[in-house]
């Protein structure tokens, strides 16, 4: 109990602390031959799409060939 006492009292000082922090330095002129800076799009996208596209595949597998095996077990 006197451990996370200890820590509560630890976490609300420095949480106080950093309220009153100045704010930090921007770090430059905004906008001077620098690109707008956008979402990392890249990465993350291209696996979610083809994790997607491999699983829709799959699934499709799967349906078409249950449908062909009942269709063989229907004429035999």
């Amino acid at each position: 109990m006197k451990k996370l006492t200890t820590l509560l009292a630890a976490l609300l000082f420095f949480g106080v602390l950093n309220l009153y922090a100045p704010p930090g330095d921007p770090g430059g002129d905004p906008g001077v031959g620098d690109p707008p800076v956008g979402a990392p799009v890249d990465g993350g996208a291209v696996v979610l799409l083809i994790a997607g596209a491999a699983y829709g595949a799959k699934k499709l597998k799967g349906k078409y060939f249950t449908e062909k095996d009942d269709n063989e077990k229907d004429n035999n």
